[in-house]
């Protein structure tokens, strides 16, 4: 495999996984489900209304500030 293939399936990989993350987070949100995150090094927790909403359609999710 040349350069740009592997760069090419290295870009599926990640957006895959993101996907899978996105996913994962909306479930939890959906459901009233508490996530631990990593944010200013150190781990908080967010109640599921503090997550942010995902549409997973466009894939696109906001960020709370």
């Amino acid at each position: 495999m040349n350069k740009q293939t592997l760069t090419q399936i290295h870009q599926k990989i990640d957006a895959g996984v993101k996907l899978a993350i996105a996913e994962a987070i909306e479930k939890h949100r959906k459901l009233g489900q508490s996530i631990s995150v990593w944010q200013d090094e150190r781990v908080i927790t967010l109640t599921a209304n503090q997550i942010p909403p995902c549409d997973l359609e466009k894939f696109e999710c906001e960020k709370k500030t």
